[in-house]
């Protein structure tokens, strides 16, 4: 039986290291979503940016394997 496994946000941060199609999602707060590779599986994420005392940083606030929709989105905007 094969198992199936999810991955973690730690793990959704190489969706950074490769092209990703960007758009913005909303204005308050900003949140923005990014489609892009995850362990050879095409991955959408919601992430909004925040700052701190050090700076910027990306906070992620959801993830999931892309629909049909966002495959076609990715594969025309890459």
């Amino acid at each position: 039986m094969k198992q199936n496994r999810s991955i973690g946000f730690e793990e959704a941060q190489e969706i950074f290291s490769h092209p990703y199609y960007l758009d913005r999602r909303s204005d308050l707060p900003e949140q923005y979503r990014a489609i892009g590779w995850v362990e050879n599986r095409l991955y959408s994420l919601i992430y909004e940016v925040r700052e701190d005392g050090e700076g910027e940083y990306y906070h992620f606030v959801t993830l999931w394997k892309s629909t049909r929709e966002e495959e076609i989105l990715y594969a025309e905007n890459k």
